[in-house]
């Protein structure tokens, strides 16, 4: 099979992005920060092109209807709620990798603000129908995400944009510190029963899961299985999560040349 059109699919992705008022353009100079970027090549085209994916998420928000109507078929709830994450839960932001690609960086806070400032991000494939399914039963939505409040403007234009329900500062709970979601979780328990977690990542449903050790979470994994077939809905994101700092062994402040040695010594033959 012939692929070598594909990466012509990410060089559109980032002129897309630029056209659309991007600021950062400069391709890095570090050969290091740019064969690592380059590493991110075959999970954003994966994301963006694959038959797969868009099978993927299909999939995924269907488990969550069928674990909705068991559980609102067996029992009554008071002030009933779903937490959803954002990035890749919701919202497509694999542009933005696209453009990390094209330029051969890494990312940063101030080239992501400058993507989500756009308040151009897609829906991803069965998103907005499953929201709507779940307002429908009378289930009301919560948004919790790791975006910062400075980009709480821009998200909500964005989540309204697109037709996303009950997008207002009180359903919206976005990162003002600490990246643990576990007290905006518990501002949502407070005065609600929640039914189901959706995310990309595992610490969308519990913050135990942001620390793997030399398994990478897989034993925690075994451990809460039950609990996260019965309230958490997963959805694929290959390109970027927590499963990156646990091949980095949770170290900050590594070089490109350093982060680029660890995946290498992380692969199995």
């Amino acid at each position: 099979m012939k692929v070598t059109n594909l990466p012509s699919i990410i060089l559109f992705a980032s002129i897309v992005f630029f056209s659309c008022g991007s600021s950062k353009v400069a391709t890095s100079s570090d050969p290091y920060e740019q064969a690592l970027a380059e590493q991110g090549m075959g999970a954003t085209l994966w994301f963006q092109t694959s038959a797969e994916m868009r099978a993927a998420y299909y999939q995924a928000y269907q488990y969550g209807r069928m674990i909705l109507e068991k559980k609102l078929a067996l029992q009554n709830y008071d002030n009933p709620a779903i937490v959803f994450d954002i990035d890749e839960t919701l919202l497509d932001n694999s542009p933005y990798q696209a453009w990390l690609i094209h330029n051969g960086r890494t990312y940063s806070s101030s080239t992501w603000k400058d993507w989500t400032d756009q308040a151009r991000a897609e829906a991803l494939p069965g998103a907005l129908e499953f929201v709507a399914f779940v307002r429908s039963k009378g289930i009301d939505v919560f948004y919790i995400s790791n975006r910062k409040t400075t980009e709480q403007k821009s998200t909500m234009e964005n989540l309204k944009e697109l037709g996303f329900p009950q997008v207002t500062d009180e359903h919206v709970l976005l990162r003002s510190a600490s990246s643990d979601k576990t007290e905006r979780r518990k501002r949502v328990q407070d005065s609600h029963e929640i039914l189901l977690y959706v995310g990309d990542n595992l610490t969308d449903f519990n913050q135990v899961f942001d620390a793997r050790g030399a398994d990478y979470g897989k034993g925690l994994v075994d451990q809460y299985r039950q609990e996260l077939l019965n309230s958490f809905v997963m959805l694929p994101n290959p390109m970027y999560g927590e499963w990156e700092r646990a091949v980095l062994r949770n170290e900050t402040g590594l070089s490109s040349q350093e982060q680029a040695a660890r995946r290498k010594a992380a692969l199995k033959e």
